[in-house]
């Protein structure tokens, strides 16, 4: 194995996103042969590397099988390892990993609820997360106020928010009845709380968010809260081709055909390459 840099060999074995590790290595967490290692630094067989003390074994490059989870979050949850005051993690409830260690496919902030993503390969996930890959996140939203024809093309179109303009790729009409209704929206990035302050710079207040789908991944409704489940070989090749990657993946017990709610339609996995453009009644809280 040639050299290379620092970060893309600590995602590549699994011990985080290259923008986790790129962190550790500004705050001085990661030592090369001794030596704070400095964004740019690269690595080669036998080195010896140290992540927050603890000695990690660079070996030659070899394919590794790749696991990804989904995991259902409740409301509550943090998506960081660790929280100072004390709050549960959605690390918390995640099964072992094995030798490798499980990495966030982004983020829910503690008020969302849905679908996260977690898998063993770092290189999978921080591709998943790039802006420049425009992987489709879809969520099912509970606003209350009166909802116009032009706030939903303002919605479409662009609203100005702290860090730049913003804007749904796509809103689909949930149902609901009065003051409160549910729309299905769509975003190809991932700002934080980005969902939320789109509707709130229109003036509607979000009540209740879920996010359904990343990518070609959909939340099945028997996933209960809480609980994960091993996605099977065909979604995660599906996934690492979305981005270009081939891997190498284990053949696991097929997933059971899983419906989407409504029960009009079934899907085999969880795969929907693009948004669904019938509407659909609000997803059901599960418990």
């Amino acid at each position: 194995m040639p050299e290379e840099r620092v970060q893309k060999v600590l995602s590549r074995m699994g011990f985080g996103s290259r923008r986790e590790i790129e962190r550790w290595i500004e705050q001085g967490r990661v030592k090369v042969n001794g030596e704070v290692c400095t964004l740019g630094d690269r690595v080669k067989p036998g080195d010896r590397v140290h992540v927050n003390g603890k000695r990690i074994i660079v070996r030659e490059e070899k394919q590794e099988e790749t696991r990804v989870i989904m995991y259902h979050k409740p409301e509550g949850e943090v998506c960081t390892r660790s929280d100072p005051e004390g709050r549960p993690t959605v690390f918390d409830h995640l099964p072992k990993a094995g030798r490798a260690r499980w990495v966030s496919i982004g983020r829910l902030d503690i008020n969302t609820s849905g679908l996260l993503l977690f898998t063993t390969n770092g290189e999978l996930a921080n591709r998943l997360m790039h802006p420049s890959n425009e992987i489709e996140r879809e969520y099912a939203v509970r606003v209350n106020g009166t909802i116009t024809k032009d706030i939903l093309s303002q919605l479409k179109t662009e609203v100005m928010l702290e860090d730049g303009p913003a804007h749904f790729d796509d809103i689909q009409d949930g149902g609901g009845e009065g003051y409160n209704r549910w729309y299905y929206v769509v975003i190809r990035e991932g700002r934080n709380r980005e969902v939320r302050r789109l509707w709130e710079a229109v003036g509607i207040r979000v009540s209740r968010l879920m996010r359904v789908r990343y990518g070609n991944i959909i939340i099945p409704k028997s996933l209960r809260k809480g609980r994960t489940r091993d996605l099977d070989a065909s979604d995660i090749k599906q996934l690492g081709e979305s981005v270009g990657l081939e891997l190498e993946v284990k053949s696991r017990a097929p997933a059971k055909k899983r419906a989407w709610p409504g029960g009009k339609k079934v899907y085999k996995g969880a795969a929907r390459k693009s948004t669904v453009k019938k509407k659909r009644s609000p997803h059901k809280r599960t418990s």
